[in-house]
């Protein structure tokens, strides 16, 4: 008889491999391959074959959360017999964000909360907080076979399953939120979920990078994976799409933790986009997610260092693409940062990945290094390349308006870019110019 098949995945990552390495050669983390039996082979009769025109697709409405933000995010609401993942840190508002959700869905359809990590009396008392969650159906279940039975049984329209590190199934011989285990989990559910015509959102943990514990092989498997983004110690969420197989990865989804829960943010703008007159390093960039235009503001410090290296520290930007821009200014626009050590923020705890917002950043930096304010009721959009010239912004027009209905009077650009309505359009062929026109030489730190 031939001796099973022995291989030993990270618990990070999801790298495996047929031995024992001290390191993990995907992830480069110490300590996290741990041994996992493979399954065993059986025989396993042909299927019979179809083309994809005689494949039948049933047309099904989306089920509508109540919570705005969140459907925006999920491109118009949940896809029946999908399966979402929501990934986020502890205490970011995950499970206040999903029985909210429930509390929603349940005035019109079946919905079902499975909690592996709470008893249904402390369930109770966040639902009484939050209001309207009476009708929701509770099971307090960590058994995997259980909870599939059940959900094949009662045939939910929306279930949350929180979360999807707690389940275990007595056939795999590992403990819960094992790379087996986990895997097991969502492959089962996610069989369950296409049979049963359930929509089925999983809650999962986060590593300490941010990105979903346990393999990687949960991201391949859903639908949907969305992060939950935000301090515990700010009041402001954001919510956004690494993955979605029905809709667009570049929405984006604010809310407000308050007493009752978390409230959806419907102008963002008006609370990221707020600097005060006159005050040095601060810029207002206009980002662009998915179809919302997003007014932000980016703050930076310059100070001199004694390091051999200077800093480069940027929270909510890209450190690579700070380096890059920093780069630029020294060598295009004739900004001394040789010496410095540059400090950049996005306020809010927003963060931003789309080249637009390169010019803001750049106008930040540069208004810190000199000493004056940028130009008062400015913003500033656009991609700075690596030889100093800036490149246009994909949407111009559409945030334009938006500059346009938070008052205000101007705006730094690439050369290009269509005036719109009665806000001022300042064109700028590279960034040197984009800096003149952008901060106000009549007024200085000092003064």
């Amino acid at each position: 008889m031939a001796k099973a098949a022995v291989q030993f995945a990270c618990t990070e990552c999801g790298y495996s491999a047929g031995r024992w390495f001290g390191k993990c050669p995907g992830c480069d983390a110490f300590g996290t391959l741990v041994e996992d039996a493979a399954p065993k082979p059986g025989a396993v009769a042909p299927r019979p074959l179809l083309r994809l025109v005689d494949v039948e697709v049933e047309e099904a409405a989306r089920i509508a959360t109540g919570v705005p933000e969140l459907d925006r995010v999920l491109g118009g609401g949940l896809v029946p017999a999908s399966l979402v993942l929501v990934g986020g840190e502890p205490g970011v508002g995950k499970s206040t964000l999903l029985l909210m959700a429930l509390a929603a869905i349940s005035k019109e359809r079946r919905a079902l909360l499975v909690t592996g990590e709470e008893s249904t009396a402390q369930v109770k008392l966040r639902a009484a907080r939050l209001g309207g969650a009476e009708r929701v159906e509770i099971l307090a279940e960590t058994q995997l076979e259980a909870v599939c039975a059940t959900l094949e049984t009662e045939r939910p329209d929306v279930c949350v399953i929180d979360s999807v590190q707690t389940l275990y199934s007595s056939e795999v011989g590992s403990a819960p939120g094992s790379v087996a285990q986990v895997r097991e989990a969502a492959a089962r559910l996610l069989r369950v979920a296409k049979e049963a015509g359930v929509a089925t959102i999983l809650v999962g943990h986060v590593t300490k990078d941010g990105s979903v514990a346990g393999p990687r092989v949960l991201e391949h498997l859903v639908d949907c994976v969305l992060q939950f983004e935000g301090d515990r110690y700010h009041a402001h969420r954001v919510l956004r799409a690494a993955k979605n197989r029905f809709g667009s990865t570049n929405e984006l989804g604010v809310f407000e933790m308050t007493g009752t829960g978390l409230a959806g943010v419907p102008d963002p703008s008006a609370i990221f986009g707020r600097t005060q007159p006159g005050e040095v390093g601060a810029a207002v960039a206009c980002a662009l997610e998915g179809t919302r235009p997003l007014l932000l503001e980016i703050q930076a410090l310059v100070a001199p260092t004694d390091l051999a290296m200077p800093r480069r520290v940027g929270t909510g930007v890209d450190p690579k693409r700070l380096a890059m821009i920093v780069a630029v200014l020294s060598r295009h626009a004739r900004v001394p940062l040789g010496q410095a050590d540059v400090f950049v923020n996005v306020a809010g705890g927003v963060r931003i990945d789309e080249p637009g917002a390169d010019l803001a950043v750049a106008l930040a930096i540069a208004s810190a290094a000199k000493g004056q304010p940028v130009r008062d009721a400015t913003a500033a959009f656009g991609e700075v390349g690596l030889t100093g010239r800036l490149r246009a912004a994909t949407q111009a027009e559409r945030r334009l308006d938006e500059c346009q209905k938070l008052g205000l009077a101007a705006v730094v650009a690439p050369v290009g870019t269509p005036a719109r309505g009665r806000i001022a359009v300042a064109a700028a062929e590279t960034l040197r110019h984009a800096i003149k026109a952008g901060l106000d030489a009549e007024r200085t730190e000092a003064g």
